[in-house]
């Protein structure tokens, strides 16, 4: 799929509110000069259906070859929004990783949630430790929905959200240095993940 802007259509939200049609959609933003007509609607709203349908055809054949499995639904969020030269948000309420499970199941994936945190805030990151928390900022939105509606038991989907500590937000300029880290601290936490799920699957096996 082409690079496309979340303006012309939203893949984290449901589809009869993908498209920001008002302001109050889009926190107070004024993205387009006039209504969008039918026919770019339309467009756009294929390429939202496009979307879903591959993840589908992804997933499904991880549902046929696993019991269970993990889903990283990788996202970055503003803390500079009071402009370029002003104060960022505050650090307690801003996390530079915030892992959003709202529409996790807790007693089935709970453990891959902890170890998921655990390790990622244990990854040496240029010297120091990632601030982690969990639904602090965001709890996960539609992708997560969708994900666990289709494969009920059998997906879990982590939501996380990096505060844009490895960019100038304003400018859309990274640090090379810092996206890399964010790469290889993902990388770090998947032994973890695959130890959890072959100790649920191991479980699951010995209770059915």
């Amino acid at each position: 799929m082409p690079t496309r802007s979340r303006f012309e259509t939203d893949l984290n939200r449901d589809r009869d509110t993908s498209i920001y049609m008002s302001p109050e959609l889009a926190w107070g933003l004024h993205v387009w000069d006039g209504p969008p007509a039918e026919p770019l609607r339309d467009r756009s709203l294929a390429e939202y259906d496009a979307f879903y349908g591959e993840l589908g055809r992804v997933l499904d054949h991880l549902a046929d070859h696993f019991d269970r499995f993990v889903v990283l639904d990788l996202h970055s969020y503003n803390y500079r929004r009071r402009g370029p030269h002003e104060s960022p948000a505050d650090p307690s309420e801003n996390p530079e990783v915030n892992v959003g499970t709202g529409t996790l199941d807790r007693e089935s994936c709970g453990v891959l949630v902890e170890r998921f945190m655990s390790d990622l805030r244990a990854y040496d990151f240029l010297g120091r430790h990632l601030d982690v928390r969990e639904n602090v900022k965001f709890r996960g939105r539609h992708v997560a929905h969708w994900i666990h509606h289709r494969y009920p038991g059998q997906a879990c989907v982590l939501s996380v959200e990096f505060k844009k500590f490895f960019m100038d937000e304003w400018t859309g300029v990274g640090d090379v240095d810092q996206i890399q880290a964010i790469r290889d601290a993902l990388q770090f936490t998947v032994p973890g993940l695959l130890e959890e799920l072959e100790r649920l699957t191991t479980s699951d096996c010995d209770h059915g």
